[in-house]
């Protein structure tokens, strides 16, 4: 493994609930074989659903609401209180609902609030799903979603838009690296301060990219962007957590 100068961990992210905002970290915990603490550990079915918390299994994101279908839910901010399991949300800054998503009665305030905002959208009425320990994530592997920051400089500079790096919902984001670099890195050893990692795949964009984070507004095509000028769409890596440990933002970055 080789370490430039400036690689290191400049942004960490989790989504309490899958589809909805990202809540910044400056440190996270984590832990051979698991996700980000609390990272997807809801979710919000879309109409009478498969998903049994008695038996959870990884299901296709088209069983919940999402970024990909449901723009409208980039229009909302959320905050997770990790000690109570409450959800809070808002939108133009004003709180909208809140519950405690670890009690039928907190399930309910939120899921009451999504069958009127998301109505349109809406197969059935949305419930709030969960199990202990699973991850609804967009893969079956208990991993981590890394961003190459020079990677997003160079897809900005091709398409002539700024681009918000959370459009791509990453749990790391790092900088230092050369631009597409990490793509490389696929059944190789990464890590970032004390914890090491392994990449398992690339990370093949869909249109939930397309959504401005900010606005909830589609208004670039970054699939196609991608296709067009480098033959794929992959933007992003997945990693699996070897050896656990706390990373803050700062850490060096050995690839």
């Amino acid at each position: 493994m080789t370490q430039t100068s400036s690689a290191h961990l400049e942004g960490l992210y989790r989504y309490p609930v899958k589809g909805l905002s990202p809540e910044p970290m400056k440190s996270l915990a984590l832990a051979p074989g698991e996700t980000a603490p609390f990272d997807r550990a809801y979710a919000i079915e879309n109409g009478p659903g498969r998903f049994d918390p008695d038996d959870p299994q990884h299901l296709p994101k088209i069983n919940f609401l999402m970024l990909m279908r449901n723009e409208r839910l980039a229009t909302l901010t959320t905050s997770f209180d990790e000690a109570t399991h409450t959800l809070t949300i808002r939108r133009d800054g004003k709180q909208v609902a809140r519950g405690q998503l670890s009690t039928a009665l907190g399930r309910k305030m939120i899921e009451q609030f999504f069958a009127a905002y998301m109505q349109a959208d809406l197969r059935g009425a949305p419930k709030i799903v969960h199990a202990e320990g699973h991850s609804f994530s967009d893969v079956a592997a208990k991993c981590l979603h890394i961003v190459n920051l020079a990677s997003l400089r160079e897809l900005q500079r091709v398409m002539g838009v700024p681009l918000n790096p959370l459009r791509f919902r990453p749990n790391v984001i790092i900088d230092g690296l050369a631009p597409f670099a990490e793509l490389d890195l696929v059944g190789r050893p990464v890590t970032i301060g004390p914890v090491a990692l392994e990449v398992i795949k690339r990370t093949e964009r869909c249109a939930a990219t397309d959504v401005d984070p900010e606005t909830g507004k589609r208004e670039t095509a970054i699939p196609a962007a991608l296709l067009r000028t480098w033959g794929h769409s992959d933007f992003g890596i997945y990693a699996k957590v070897v050896t656990g440990g706390t990373a803050s933002l700062g850490d060096p970055v050995i690839a």
